[in-house]
């Protein structure tokens, strides 16, 4: 298919892609566009900004419109889920864009918001629904929707669901849904949790396969920068100065991490916005408007915030944090380099840690990026590690291959004690202070192992012995 007339889609439908200047259907279109139409069950392998939500939204449109009835009270046709408020905001204004002929009935499900409007929205039925998972169960659990008049159940992005969670979430909806309904299944991987999801979901589906997902587009540069921990903010801010920067997009591992490096930048006199899920709703659609429109140059995000920002002309990339899941990086990086740009992507790397990573991203993308070091000669730098202590002790966050910040204390930090014994030494000025802990009644000293780290002593012992608790890091 060469062209969007080719499909045979209604005429109410052609009308308004024409009007969006839709010409020629991307390679996800193409292949699903005309197998949905028929009515069969898809699986559609595709990265984000492949043009998934037309492959999907012009077939069901099409198949509303050839059975058109009115929808029952609290009840929907369609169906579409996605893990975020921001990526169901622009589902649902594709929907409406695409229906604009067809005075289309539709309603949007999302958390962060007062859920009474949204109860109302489909107090009369609508033709279709878009939802984060979670706060469809909430309206079905409060009475507020019934899902037994669902004719097409939509699961986008399911990866991104899966990892955050949505899964158990996404069964209870599927088992609350009619055996008889066509349902489109979108993804950027396949794991095994997912594939076996998708073969308890779809009946003979066809399965549609576009951009394998190790590729990265050949329009985007992607450079590795070496530096030392302490120095990635400064580095950032350089960059931010230096490159021809249109729009920035930032990613963050952390939301607090998110907020710090707005504030870093803007000490550097560069204006910055961060959007993640401690942010309200109102904030992340005023900040995302902001950005699309080019009053702000520069979004930090973390990557389940991320998802959803589908904004062209994103010259930049720059991973702060690089992310510890490979195909995170193919999705991070391919928020630029849209319809036909040319991008920039951008890593800092600090540590043994990300330089782990790093190795991972190569070998799936099967490329070795280019590097430049500007790590301070001599110096061996290590972002700071999670304490490993035993049993889950109070005042850390352990996490297996992710640097978390140490839990702040209620109190304040407390100074090493006196007397500590001979191998009692002063904190380490990189690390945050760790509150100290009680034993029994009476509060126990404390003292600092290597690499900042506290360690208990939980007796009082000669300074000769051993610290039985002390566990050396590796």
């Amino acid at each position: 298919m060469t062209s969007f007339q080719d499909f045979g889609l209604a005429d109410p439908i052609s009308r308004a892609l024409k009007e969006e200047n839709y010409h020629t259907p991307t390679p996800i279109q193409a292949q699903t566009i005309p197998i949905a139409l028929t009515g069969r069950d898809v699986v559609g392998i595709a990265q984000t900004g492949t043009g998934k939500t037309a492959a999907f939204a012009l077939p069901i449109l099409h198949r509303i419109l050839e059975s058109r009835i009115r929808p029952q009270p609290k009840s929907c046709r369609v169906l579409v889920l996605s893990p975020t408020r921001e990526l169901s905001g622009q589902i649902l204004d594709s929907f409406t864009a695409y229906g604009r002929h067809i005075r289309l009935t539709s309603a949007l499900a999302i958390g962060g918001v007062p859920m009474g409007r949204q109860v109302r929205s489909v107090m009369q039925g609508v033709e279709v629904m878009v939802a984060t998972p979670g706060r469809l169960l909430d309206l079905v659990q409060s009475n507020g929707l019934k899902l037994n008049q669902v004719e097409f159940l939509v699961l986008d992005e399911a990866d991104r669901m899966l990892d955050m969670g949505f899964i158990n979430d996404i069964r209870k909806v599927v088992a609350k849904l009619p055996i008889r309904r066509q349902t489109l299944f979108f993804s950027a991987t396949m794991p095994k949790d997912i594939a076996e999801l998708a073969e308890s979901m779809l009946r003979d589906p066809a399965r549609v396969a576009v951009t394998p997902v190790a590729s990265t587009a050949d329009r985007i540069t992607q450079r590795i920068i070496q530096v030392d921990f302490a120095a990635k903010p400064a580095v950032l801010a350089q960059l931010l100065k230096q490159e021809p920067v249109d729009r920035a997009l930032v990613f963050t591992r952390t939301k607090h991490g998110a907020d710090k490096v707005v504030k870093v930048l803007a000490k550097a006199g560069i204006e910055a916005n961060a959007i993640h899920g401690n942010k309200s709703q109102n904030h992340r659609e005023r900040v995302l408007a902001a950005f699309r429109s080019g009053e702000i140059r520069t979004l930090v995000a973390t990557d389940i915030a991320a998802r959803g920002i589908d904004v062209d002309g994103i010259s930049h990339v720059v991973n702060f944090d690089l992310p510890n899941v490979p195909e995170t990086y193919v999705h991070r990086i391919g928020r630029t380099a849209r319809a036909g740009a040319e991008g920039v992507a951008i890593s800092l790397i600090a540590g043994a840690e990300e330089m782990g990573y790093l190795r991972d991203i190569e070998r799936l993308i099967r490329i070795a990026l280019p590097r430049e070091d500007r790590r301070t000669p001599g110096h061996r730098d290590a972002a700071p590690a999670p304490a490993q202590h035993r049993g889950g002790r109070p005042g850390t966050r352990v996490h297996a291959g992710r640097s978390h910040e140490p839990a702040p204390s209620a109190k304040g930090p407390r100074r090493h004690r006196r007397g500590g014994g001979n191998n009692a030494q002063q904190p380490n000025r990189h690390e945050a202070p760790r509150p100290a802990q009680q034993a029994g009644k009476s509060q126990a000293g404390h003292s600092e192992g290597i690499q900042g780290v506290a360690f208990l002593h939980r007796e009082s012992r000669p300074n000769n012995q051993p610290n039985r608790n002390h566990r050396p890091q590796r």
